[in-house]
């Protein structure tokens, strides 16, 4: 293994620099960027297929009126909500880590809140009669039903999108000011310098925006824990017997945390190798990932323990729905799911195998994997044929479904390449900040 590399503190910012102020990019990126330009495609067409077709391409039906397009909301935004998280308390507690994590990992929040906005527009049927959620002044006097779910996803999206996105701006104004600064090129001047609202950096501005970074921080953390409580809220207030349970808040909210630092542990070695930032993604950094994620594998495996011992321990309706989801016709899905967001990341507790490129990203991508297959055996599971007395086959997924899943996939993939292409991914004041401190120390 070769020698660790040095610390964000003895960091040239010139790496971190280079890609939004270079002329041209290689051919691996361009061969990503049209991949992502595929996927972008096959989001549109998507898309398009229920607005044309309807919700009947999709495999849903009676009992299973929620499918991949309920899941993968699920799913995306619990990626939001760890990212997010993560992002907030490395400010918070002004931990190192958050010079070389935290620009990136409020990027893939705000990636991953457009990819899951669209699902419930989708998912209503009639997308173009969705502004009606949206308590707009009108002759007929019509208000949004508050107590439908529908109604809690347009104000848990809009307020996820307005206070995500203003965290990851607010940190971005200095570096745009810098890039401003540096740029030659004339229209990406002028795009820098309306993005960096006049930037001087003098130290009243500078006063201002560390207060203001601080305060968009705390706001974010209990938005979060509301918006994961609330996509739990749309399962426990039901009545199905496998959703109807105070425990789906705290167990969705490890699942996303767990999802969350997946997706940064993964960008950050992509990001390491792609941009060659070594000397600002060090070893220590990765490692606190690997170790972050490991802990987070071993409290959702107490949650998992604790959940199947007191549904055991539960009303007979109860045990029969855990027992259904144990050992029914969507159980490989969950013990798939349980594998992979429990056990696959314990071999992170080895320092050889946090070191290791591959290894880790292989991990991260299996616990993403593993709480996509969560959301799924859930939304599905939930609703077996056999328990409530119909005869409809089980709930299969169609091309349309698959499709629109791809295709988000390749939404956040153009969102991320195009973040990496046109602002820093590295925060340039924290780096000259570490730098300062260090030569004073």
């Amino acid at each position: 293994m070769a020698e660790p590399l040095r610390h964000p503190e003895e960091a040239p910012i010139g790496p971190v620099l280079r890609p939004p102020l270079a002329r041209r990019f290689g051919p691996w990126w361009r061969f990503w960027f049209g991949l992502s330009l595929c996927g972008l495609l096959l989001f549109v067409v998507g898309l398009l297929i229920p607005l044309w077709a309807g919700i009947g391409s999709w495999g849903v039906g009676i009992p299973h009126v929620w499918g991949f397009g309920i899941a993968n909301y699920a799913w995306w935004i619990g990626i939001a909500n760890g990212a997010s998280l993560f992002a907030a308390i490395l400010v918070l507690r002004q931990h190192n880590l958050r010079t070389a994590i935290n620009r990136f990992a409020e990027a893939i929040a705000v990636a991953a809140v457009f990819a899951a906005a669209l699902y419930p527009v989708v998912h209503l049927g009639r997308p173009f009669s969705s502004y009606w959620m949206f308590p707009y002044p009108a002759t007929t006097g019509l208000w949004p039903q508050f107590l439908s779910p529908l109604t809690w996803d347009f104000w848990a999206i809009l307020s996820h999108l307005l206070v995500t996105t203003t965290f990851w701006y607010v940190g971005l104004v200095p570096d745009l000011a810098t890039l401003r600064d540096k740029a030659k090129n004339r229209p990406l001047k002028r795009f820098y310098c309306l993005l960096a609202l006049g930037w001087r950096g003098s130290i009243r501005q500078w006063a201002f925006h560390q207060r203001a970074h601080r305060l968009t921080a705390l706001t974010v953390i209990p938005m979060l824990f509301v918006m994961q409580s609330a996509v739990a809220f749309m399962f426990a207030s039901t009545l199905v017997p496998d959703w109807h349970s105070t425990r789906q808040a705290l167990t969705l909210t490890v699942s996303a945390f767990e999802s969350g630092l997946a997706a940064i542990l993964v960008m950050a070695h992509l990001l390491r190798r792609g941009l060659s930032l070594q000397g600002h993604i060090d070893d220590l950094d990765i490692d606190l990932l690997g170790r972050l994620l490991a802990a987070n594998a071993l409290v959702a495996m107490y949650l998992f323990a604790g959940g199947i011992f007191l549904g055991l321990l539960d009303d007979p309706v109860a045990q029969a729905a855990l027992l259904d989801r144990l050992t029914g016709p969507y159980s490989s899905l969950f013990w798939i799911a349980s594998l992979l967001t429990i056990v696959a990341p314990l071999p992170l507790l080895w320092r050889k195998v946090r070191h290791e490129p591959w290894l880790a990203v292989a991990v991260g991508i299996a616990v993403l994997a593993g709480t996509w297959l969560e959301r799924v055996s859930l939304v599905v599971g939930g609703l077996p044929a056999e328990r409530i007395g119909l005869l409809r086959a089980n709930y299969s997924p169609t091309a349309a479904e698959w499709i629109l899943l791809l295709g988000s996939a390749g939404l956040v993939l153009f969102f991320m390449l195009g973040f990496a292409r046109l602002l820093p991914t590295i925060s340039l004041y924290e780096t000259r900040h570490d730098q300062h401190a260090g030569r004073a120390a």
